[in-house]
């Protein structure tokens, strides 16, 4: 019997791109069984989910973010009756029409509960969107990930994921609280703590922007920090950053980013910067911070 397959997609004001994302889910050439998406835009897409055939609209008049919005979205995927979930954000794309078939065999050979595809920049499909680290460095470089064909334990968490759906019922859903920047991180840290079987399949990919320049070298090609590019995604990362070092106890982690973020900053004289990344930090190594962004007080 062939399983069923749901979408598990979330989308926030992006309809030209979500339309594309639409189309290239129902050209694959392994039809899914629904999509499953949850909007929480300033603008409802319901026009372009009608447009669209299988679509499961859910409509949310609150800013989930991206970890609300896929936890509710794989929620409903998975009370679909699925057996697997293929997560998406709105601006992804799968390359090419055997993606998903791809994935199912692959994941289906090796005997996987969940695996992931490779993540290509659009228009750049020989440099991926987020770095893989290979012998202590970091690499965009598709071909030198490539050649190691299949990466057990390790992959880039949610866009392109296809997910057994019991995996959830071990693990949980996304952690809401961790809203944007993290909660890939918090979800991926799961699965290897419950022993679940995932990885990488070099074979094919989906397209996601990239964030080339987020990643700054501080101390040469082994040492790094993502510094985002606004504000707004500054806050939740650091702090989430904090929060997953306090709740799994990474020490590395920690040394590495109090090492990291200072060398940064201070190298640069960027005073405020430092405090910014510090009072953010500082409030996910505490346990704080998790109220909406507007209601902070610190």
């Amino acid at each position: 019997m062939t399983p069923r397959i749901a979408v598990a997609a979330v989308t926030f004001d992006r309809p030209k791109e979500l339309s594309v994302l639409l189309d290239s889910i129902n050209a694959q050439s392994r039809q899914v069984d629904t999509i499953c998406l949850v909007d929480s835009g300033t603008v409802p897409a319901a026009e372009v989910a009608a447009a669209h055939p299988n679509v499961d609209y859910v409509r949310s008049e609150a800013n989930l973010g991206g970890a609300g919005g896929f936890a509710l979205a794989a929620l409903k995927a998975v009370a679909s009756g699925a057996r697997w979930i293929w997560l998406m954000d709105d601006d992804a794309e799968p390359a090419d029409p055997e993606c998903l078939a791809t994935l199912l065999r692959e994941a289906e050979a090796r005997d996987l509960e969940a695996v992931v595809p490779l993540v290509t920049a659009p228009g750049h499909p020989d440099r991926l969107s987020f770095f893989f680290r290979l012998d202590g460095k970091v690499t965009h470089d598709r071909a030198e990930v490539e050649k190691l064909g299949f990466l057990a334990n390790d992959g880039h968490f949610f866009n392109g994921a296809l997910i057994r759906s019991d995996v959830f019922f071990k693990v949980g859903l996304p952690d809401m609280r961790l809203f944007i920047r993290g909660d890939e991180v918090d979800f991926t840290i799961r699965l290897r703590k419950a022993g679940i079987r995932f990885g990488t399949v070099t074979t094919t990919a989906i397209t996601h922007p990239h964030a080339f320049s987020e990643t700054q070298h501080v101390y040469g090609a082994r040492w790094h920090v993502i510094v985002p590019d606004s504000a707004f995604k500054r806050y939740y990362y650091y702090r989430n950053r904090g929060y997953l070092i306090r709740r799994y106890v990474r020490v590395r982690s920690l040394v590495a980013d109090v090492g990291g973020y200072a060398g940064y900053f201070l190298q640069r004289r960027d005073l405020p910067g430092f405090l910014g990344w510090a009072r953010s930090f500082s409030l996910g190594l505490r346990g704080k911070g998790f109220a909406p962004l507007e209601d902070q007080k610190f």
